[in-house]
């Protein structure tokens, strides 16, 4: 009996431990969203193909061009602040100041048309990246953890602590948030409103790079990819779309959840639990919180 119980308390300890580490990678791809909607108000459906499309530009980079790791991650990043700058120039400038529903029905569009253009320019069959950290786990006080997942949690850390700095103490940041409040009123305090739109596109082309590395290395680079963003819209939407720390709880949330679904409830009905379980717990939240556990509540006076 107490060798049942010893197994079954490791057993939950190794899938919650899974489980909180890949929520941090879903809190990564899930600053993307939140990125987007801090400076224009509106929720980036395009987020997912962002990721697909620059895990497509560095696995092209390592196989055509025949470059290190390295330098295909660093004409990713480029690539990808050049893309953000091109994608505000030509499709958002023009709907600066219209309904915000103009610039989600743009984002929709952006993704249809980067998953139609990356197997067609890098080739449909799925892509292995290999990044340079071991395979075997590592046994850490009796759970086994694999080390890339702790890599990717130390870089999410980081990048989601950096970015949380950004709109909390900078100018930039203050800015960045007044534009998503009121276009027109920042416009007419001076605030260039183009500027910062360009600025939350290049930051979440930035995003987009490490989570195509991370993710790709994981699952492989493939259109498939893209639906990393349908995984992570929960995390999103339970921790509140204009909050960095309450993506970051919604991540850990929806990490757990998945996780100890997939160990206990799939070897019962078959699998396929950990795809809904979070979506079930997203709506349970927003019959109680609208806004998300962090979400700023908006109240309108009619």
């Amino acid at each position: 009996m107490i060798e049942w119980f010893a197994e079954n308390i490791q057993f939950m300890m190794e899938l919650l431990v899974e489980g909180l580490l890949i929520g941090m990678l879903y809190a990564l791809i899930a600053l993307g969203f939140v990125l987007i909607y801090k400076a224009s108000d509106a929720i980036n459906f395009a987020q997912g193909e962002l990721v697909m499309f620059s895990g497509f530009i560095v696995v092209g980079c390592i196989e055509m061009l025949k470059v290190n790791l390295f330098l295909a991650i660093l004409i990713g990043l480029a690539s990808m602040v050049v893309f953000g700058l091109v994608v505000e120039r030509g499709m958002l400038r023009p709907l600066i100041g219209r309904p915000v529903v103009s610039i989600i029905m743009a984002t929709i569009g952006l993704a249809y048309v980067l998953r139609g253009i990356s197997p067609m320019v890098f080739g449909s069959p799925t892509h292995k990246m290999k990044l340079p950290i071991r395979d075997m786990p590592w046994e850490i006080g009796g759970v086994l953890v694999m080390p890339i997942y702790v890599v990717a949690c130390l870089v999410s850390v980081i990048l989601l602590g950096a970015f949380a700095y950004f709109f909390i103490k900078s100018r930039s940041g203050i800015a960045m948030r007044a534009v998503a409040d009121d276009q027109a009123t920042a416009l007419a305090m001076g605030i260039d409103v183009r500027h910062f739109f360009a600025l939350a596109w290049v930051m979440a082309g930035v995003v987009a790079v490490i989570g195509g590395v991370i993710w790709g290395s994981l699952i492989g680079v493939d259109t498939m990819l893209a639906l990393v963003g349908l995984k992570v819209f929960p995390v999103v939407i339970l921790g509140g779309l204009d909050s960095i720390p309450g993506v970051i709880i919604g991540g850990l949330i929806v990490g757990a959840v998945e996780s100890i679904a997939a160990g206990y409830l799939d070897p019962i009905v078959g699998g396929g639990t950990k795809d809904f379980a979070p979506y079930v717990l997203m709506i349970l939240v927003l019959m109680v919180r609208p806004y998300g556990l962090f979400g700023q509540e908006i109240i309108e006076r009619v």
